[in-house]
């Protein structure tokens, strides 16, 4: 089915309607470019250290033979755990250029979510960093996993700088707990000694094509046990090229030097691994590495080294940056794109984003399934509009009813996406692929949305996320944006709670940011500028607030700790 596309006509100049995803055939080809193309280029710094494209070629290749070596077929998933750390960089590099697919893995993840993804994804191999060795541990011997190669904090590092920062991270922060991992059934070998081994081995470049699956990326599972959302290389590809598309016009007014990016966001996190690994490869970036975003005096101060010019994040972070004051001493006279991902980037946070550093916040919208981007703001937006923009080049945007029926421009419906960049479905579930994804090939995003004249495209909110008070429908983004408007919110989150009266009720949680504001002031400010069934009928006031380690805030368990109540 053919639909409309409004927004074409309000795209960037020089931004195009569509891309070639067919310009690689896979991430194989576009990475052995960015080696060659860029190779004396920097490509990532972690802690003051910086590593060239020709190293990371150099290290990469060895990796994949140390892979190769161990038999596994072409096709076989490999586990990468860990944070923002230079091992994470090679090891992408190495799992594809081996012919493998990518198990991304969330460190922080309980024994029992561990186990979910490596039984379901049937990983065969991890690589580890030690510190989260002893949650591998726990589940190892119920897994696939035969191989564990095992990464050390300053492996990458000089020799003495990486001696020191493994002594202090191992026995004065006691960042890595007492693990025992089993040396019978499984092959456990340090990051050194895999690099080493391959180094003197053979390797063979894989014919990968297009439709080979290049990752497992898993879901939150917000609606049920956690799935892998089947990345092919044609699908990421075709994001590299959409948000390169989409950059270029306020990227190019640098000229031809290389770009500095910050990854804050986790390389396990889909946002991160494309617009900064893989899109930074493609042009030839650098990227500044910050394994932990919550340390924000370590995060300035590392950014006090670098003339910044790509910021992607999350709202949480753009927030806690912004109003921290040191953060408003750096230099931000290179600063292009801040994109705003993940979470609905709210209009307190982008306009005192824009006062500390002269660069408006751009919001995108994507998911897993979309690898990630699909819609984004114009780059030359100067102002927030609680939008998440336009459909990406190649990319259609449908606003479907419950019966998948496509909507008239104006009406609220479920948001659909459809492009080269959507997954080829969920891994080993097509039960679940069945019930995102139309007869025409539109994907199901389980967002409410509706788009305008100009095919500017606003989510009014997750279906399971509206609270319903008394017949009406009351969306949480809403009175979230306009509460955190409020000069004495940090931030906060409305959720529904059930209701004798109403049958549910918005309940209100917010960390403040002046100490005095009181529940009472609060209410009476909700009530100047909300309808009186929004407005929240409690409120709770907390030091902090639950969220995802992208940052993200967790309506769902502040739900579930009223059900518990």
């Amino acid at each position: 089915m053919t639909i409309s596309q409004p927004w074409l006509a309000s795209y960037e100049p020089g931004v195009p309607a569509t891309i070639n995803p067919g310009e690689y055939n896979s991430l194989v080809d576009l990475l052995d470019q960015a080696f060659k193309q860029h190779a004396k280029r920097d490509m990532a710094a972690f802690m003051g250290v910086h590593w060239t494209f020709e190293q990371v070629d150099e290290l990469s290749r060895s990796l994949a033979a140390y892979f190769q070596s161990l038999g596994l077929a072409k096709g076989a998933r490999v586990a990468l755990m860990m944070p923002n750390v230079p091992q994470y960089v090679v090891a992408i590099a190495a799992v594809l250029r081996a012919g493998y697919v990518v198990v991304n893995v969330n460190p922080l993840y309980t024994p029992r979510e561990l186990e979910h993804q490596l039984k379901d994804s049937g990983a065969e191999a991890i690589v580890i960093l030690e510190n989260f060795a002893v949650t591998l541990q726990e589940v190892i011997a119920r897994t696939p996993v035969k191989t564990v190669v095992l990464a050390a904090m300053g492996d990458l590092l000089p020799f003495l700088k990486g001696a020191l920062v493994n002594f202090v991270v191992r026995n004065v922060k006691k960042m890595v707990p007492a693990f025992s991992l089993p040396t019978g059934s499984v092959k456990v070998v340090t990051f050194k000694e895999a690099l080493a081994k391959g180094a003197s081995a053979k390797y063979n470049r894989p014919n990968m094509q297009a439709n080979d699956v290049a990752f497992l990326q898993y879901t939150g599972g917000t609606t049920g046990v956690s799935k892998g959302a089947t990345l092919l290389h044609s699908n990421v590809v075709a994001n590299i090229l959409q948000n390169e598309a989409w950059y270029k016009p306020q990227l190019s007014k640098l000229g031809n030097q290389p770009l500095v990016a910050v990854c804050a966001l986790p390389l396990y996190h889909i946002f991160a691994l494309t617009v900064c690994y893989f899109m930074g490869a493609r042009m030839g970036s650098l990227n500044i590495l910050i394994p932990n975003p919550r340390d924000l005096p370590a995060v300035i101060k590392t950014l006090s080294k670098y003339k910044i010019n790509q910021f992607p994040a999350v709202n949480t972070l753009f927030n806690a940056l912004a109003n921290h004051p040191d953060f408003a001493k750096l230099d931000f006279s290179g600063l292009k794109v801040s994109m705003g991902g993940g979470m609905a980037v709210q209009q307190a946070t982008a306009e005192k984003w824009t006062k500390v550093t002269g660069c408006s916040i751009v919001e995108g919208y994507g998911l897993s399934e979309t690898s990630p981007v699909a819609t984004a703001n114009r780059l030359d937006n100067k102002e927030f509009n609680g939008s998440i923009g336009y459909p990406l080049p190649s990319t259609e945007v449908a606003i479907l009813d419950d019966d998948g029926n496509h909507l008239a421009i104006g009406s609220v419906g479920e948001i659909a996406i459809r492009g080269p960049q959507v997954m080829a479905g969920y891994w080993q579930r097509a039960d679940e692929t069945a019930k995102v994804m139309t007869a025409d090939n539109f994907f199901r995003t389980g967002d409410i949305g509706v788009m305008d004249s100009s095919g500017q495209v606003k989510i009014v909110d997750r279906k399971k996320d509206m609270i319903l008070v008394s017949g009406f429908n009351v969306y949480p983004n809403e009175v979230e944006q306009v509460v955190n408007l409020h000069p004495g919110v940090l931030e906060c989150a409305a959720v529904g709670v059930p209701d004798e009266k109403s049958g549910e009720a918005v309940k209100l949680f917010v960390v403040r940011k002046d100490s005095t504001l009181t529940e009472a002031q609060l209410k009476a400010y909700c009530h100047e500028q909300l309808t009186g069934y929004k407005c929240p009928k409690y409120v709770e006031f907390r030091n902090d607030l639950p969220k995802t380690n992208v940052g993200k805030i967790l309506r769902r368990e502040l739900r579930d700790e009223k059900k518990a109540a």
